[in-house]
């Protein structure tokens, strides 16, 4: 299991770590700066919750740990792992059509709407940890 233990850390390849899935108790770190930006995370073993700069960036029901988080032009990339399955939103662009790819398959498209989230189901019961990529179409 591979918990952040310290909630956030920025990683040496400029992605981040964030979220604790075994918590039983809410925690949270705020005004993390990383990239120029200020993040904040709340997390526990019910929902794992991202922000950057005050906006939406990600979110899990339940709770998740995830590993090397990347924003890309078109995109995300990152690895989650929990205990259960969770039911995964992230903000991207608005009203854009993006491709997801979850342990290397396609899942197919998905356009965001008006807020440009866009959310998806990840089988992590008993799987380890999960590759999850999305990119525009």
């Amino acid at each position: 299991m591979a918990v952040v233990e310290e909630l956030l850390r920025s990683e040496q390849s400029g992605a981040i770590s964030f979220g604790n899935h075994q918590l039983e108790q809410k925690a949270k770190v705020e005004d993390f700066e990383h990239a120029g930006d200020l993040l904040k995370v709340k997390t526990f073993r019910e929902m794992t919750k991202l922000e950057k700069n005050g906006m939406f960036l990600y979110e899990s029901v339940p709770g998740t740990s995830v590993l090397d988080f990347t924003e890309k032009e078109n995109g995300v990339e990152f690895v989650v792992e929990g205990d259960e399955d969770a039911q995964i939103t992230v903000g991207l662009d608005d009203d854009t059509q993006y491709e997801v790819f979850v342990d290397g398959k396609s899942m197919g498209s998905m356009t965001t709407g008006l807020g440009g989230k866009l959310s998806l189901s990840v089988e992590l019961a008993s799987a380890g940890e999960v590759p999850v990529r999305i990119e525009r179409a």
